[in-house]
């Protein structure tokens, strides 16, 4: 306990500018000193929070962790409650917080409970490596920026500044692997974002000030093709024609060469098979495979996903790409089919004026200019899901390096800005000037 008292205090210190601006108020200064002087417990609550396993599918422990952060979210005046999924869902559901009022613009802050490790997989404990940089499951995605929402939450209730605000926190049990339907698992998710007015996204930051105005969305497609099987040597004449194999790459090679030069747009063929027999479990992700170099493939499938900026990008890229599967080789026929998965967080105004605010804000606390991520750099998120609702930014939570892999680290150095940066962003939102 001690020596992370200790390390806080330097960090605070030495995360400081030399020429500290004087543009906080009055009121703001002592949020800002608050979190300096709570330092170690952001730490604490972080360590506690990442040692604790909560893999997706870990049911009794992202409960644990939702059980943690529930604790900690009454302290700043929230009413909690634990909105459950259906058994079928195999999933552990999510924890929201509500403060209920009338000041100011009404929040959405997003969080989530879960990470991509689960028990089976080896334990990595939180541990600090040097005095800015610590690893440990999910101590960046996304357990740290939990951490900053909360810890930002308790030093505005400190001074009575969320007193009759509309703030809703909601922390997702499944956000790294969503239960199907999404319909069901994020139904309850999206009911409540449409009434509010922001919604603030915690997932890691990719830069100190860089803020996600915009995420690409995700999407996948099953192509399927056939072909007449027949012996090898009769392969392109006009009885038996090009056989599977040679339709599929056809097809496969001209979404490359029509559409992967559009900006955003990317699609990737993650899994193929082909052969005499084919068996493949979509839901598995696994195939099998039967077949000869003198047999003309009768079968191909081909799984992939398609990412997007906007709603309209994905709609045109699947005209072209069922056009391209339609043109057939001789002997051939193929289908593809188009799965929608997380929407995208397109870019808006209303995104862009978000990013205003924490531009002042960010400048106001000496750090310099806060400025908008590129899009094609994160995958889809929560966030997505209620973008087409209200205006949202994303990317306000810890910094670090290694989401989703061993050795995860989390830059504790970085730590004591975002918190102060996400205090007086939910303040000037909510303070109803």
């Amino acid at each position: 306990m001690k020596r992370l008292s200790v390390l806080f205090v330097f960090l605070s210190l030495s995360f400081l500018p030399a020429a500290f601006s004087q543009r906080p108020s009055d009121i703001e200064k002592k949020v800002i000193a608050y979190i300096d002087q709570h330092l170690p417990d952001a730490m604490n609550l972080l360590k506690e929070s990442v040692n604790i396993n909560s893999g997706t599918l870990n049911i009794a422990g992202v409960k644990k962790v939702g059980e943690l952060y529930k604790k900690e979210l009454e302290k700043a005046g929230f009413t909690c409650t634990w909105v459950s999924m259906p058994d079928s869902l195999k999933r552990a559901g999510h924890l929201v917080a509500e403060r209920k009022g009338k000041k100011g613009k009404k929040l959405f802050l997003i969080g989530h409970l879960d990470t991509v490790f689960e028990p089976d997989m080896p334990f990595s404990p939180f541990t600090i490596l040097n005095d800015s940089t610590a690893t440990g499951q999910g101590a960046n995605d996304m357990k740290g920026g939990d951490v900053v929402a909360i810890i930002a939450l308790q030093a505005l209730n400190m001074y009575g500044l969320l007193d009759d605000t509309n703030i809703t926190v909601y922390f997702t049990g499944d956000e790294e692997r969503g239960g199907e339907p999404h319909s069901v698992s994020r139904g309850d998710f999206i009911d409540r974002a449409k009434h509010s007015d922001i919604a603030l996204g915690f997932e890691g930051a990719t830069g100190t000030n860089i803020i996600a105005t915009a995420r690409r969305g995700a999407s996948s497609w099953l192509l399927e093709v056939e072909g007449i099987q027949a012996h090898s040597s009769g392969i392109f004449n006009d009885k038996v024609g090009y056989g599977a194999v040679y339709e599929a790459a056809r097809i496969i090679n001209e979404f490359r060469t029509s559409l992967s030069t559009e900006k955003y747009l990317t699609f990737n063929p993650g899994l193929i098979v082909g052969g005499s027999e084919v068996n493949y479990n979509e839901s598995k992700a696994y195939g099998t495979v039967i077949g000869k170099d003198n047999i003309i493939s009768p079968v191909v499938k081909v799984h992939g996903d398609l990412r997007f900026l906007t709603a309209q990008q994905k709609d045109e890229a699947r005209k072209k790409m069922s056009a391209i599967v339609a043109n057939n080789l001789p002997g051939t026929k193929a289908t593809i089919h188009f799965t929608d998965g997380i929407p995208s967080m397109a870019p808006t105004e209303g995104n862009n004026k978000i990013l205003a605010v924490i531009d002042q804000i960010s400048k106001d606390l000496g750090m310099g200019p806060a400025v908008a991520g590129d899009p094609g750099s994160r995958g889809a998120g929560d966030i997505s899901y209620v973008a087409e609702f209200l205006d949202c930014v994303d990317g306000l939570g810890a910094l670090g390096k290694g989401a989703h892999a061993p050795g995860e680290t989390i830059d504790l150095k970085s730590f004591p800005f975002l918190i102060k940066r996400s205090a007086l962003l939910m303040y000037r939102l909510t303070a109803g000037k």
